[in-house]
């Protein structure tokens, strides 16, 4: 789990200096910000297992859901914060590194 979270992390920097490259300092923000979207909530949720793991019998398939559930309302809730907080959002940059970072795991898939 914690090889997918460092792979989101590099996925969204390089998804931020692209949006970067092409759209100046508010799209470089506004990827990375995105991104970090998917990383924040993934990495509690990755940690929050591994804890969990430790103990005999802590983890359950409800233990499990619930996590999930907070993790889709970290994401939502960091996403609308974003918007309602940041004035120079660029939309495309942000949906683009959330994307990016969101299915960056497929490379693992394919890497053996």
């Amino acid at each position: 789990m914690l090889r997918v979270v460092t792979l989101q992390v590099l996925m969204t920097v390089i998804a931020g200096v692209v949006a970067g490259l092409i759209g100046g300092k508010h799209a470089l923000i506004s990827a990375l910000l995105g991104g970090l979207c998917c990383v924040v909530p993934n990495g509690l949720f990755a940690l929050r297992l591994f804890i969990g793991a430790q103990k005999p019998g802590a983890i359950n398939p409800m233990t499990f859901f619930i996590g999930e559930f907070i993790k889709i309302a970290l994401t939502v809730a960091l996403l609308g914060m974003i918007v309602w907080l940041y004035r120079d959002l660029n939309w495309l940059a942000l949906i683009a590194a959330f994307i990016v970072a969101l299915k960056s795991y497929i490379i693992l898939l394919f890497r053996h």
